[in-house]
């Protein structure tokens, strides 16, 4: 392990000090196990001491989506989560979601839809859309579910609804009609 970046490359690793942790992330069905500064976030984590740099540095103020992954089965922007808080989380990166060649059913319907330009966004939009599929089906509501409606799982997804439950990751190309329509596509 490098200690100036806590890489685990089979050198000796750094011991956990006042200001140092040594925790263990389960980062895509693989345990990792890092001494990491207390400040470290997760999304700073997965990109400079894993060399996972699916997940994004947009804002680094949670407003922009660009670092989402899937934390304990759940949606969360890792830029704001202090690594040393989540020993022992599982978390799932865009890297991975596929099932060796074969696709997740979100990353095959955001590839069939176009629904994408730069790219930039994309790993960040797809694992929220992930999430969002995760909530629903669990009949979590949202901000456009109306106050007096069932809640009943599966929450219903028609495109205000995906949109409201979207409206976190932000997409500077404008490639929101297309990202609806590939929620839609695997929407139950």
């Amino acid at each position: 392990m490098d200690p100036s970046h806590g890489r685990d490359d089979g050198a000796r690793q750094p011991v956990a000090t006042a200001d140092r942790s040594t925790l263990t992330l389960h980062i895509n069905g693989t345990e990792r196990t890092l001494t990491l500064d207390h400040r470290t976030t997760v999304l700073d984590a997965l990109r400079e001491h894993l060399d996972l740099t699916g997940a994004k540095k947009g804002c680094d103020h949670g407003q922009c989506g660009a670092c989402t992954v899937i934390v304990d089965g759940r949606r969360a922007n890792s830029c704001l989560l202090l690594a040393v808080a989540h020993d022992g989380a599982r978390v799932t990166t865009v890297e991975g979601l596929a099932d060796g060649d074969r696709l997740h059913p979100v990353q095959e319907a955001f590839l069939g839809r176009d629904a994408l330009q730069c790219g930039y966004c994309t790993p960040g939009q797809i694992c929220s859309a992930i999430g969002l599929l995760g909530e629903a089906a669990d009949g979590f509501p949202s901000h456009v579910t109306a106050p007096a409606a069932t809640v009943t799982a599966p929450a219903s997804l028609d495109a205000a609804e995906i949109r409201e439950r979207m409206s976190g990751n932000l997409c500077r190309c404008g490639a929101y009609p297309r990202i609806v329509e590939a929620i839609e596509d695997v929407a139950p």
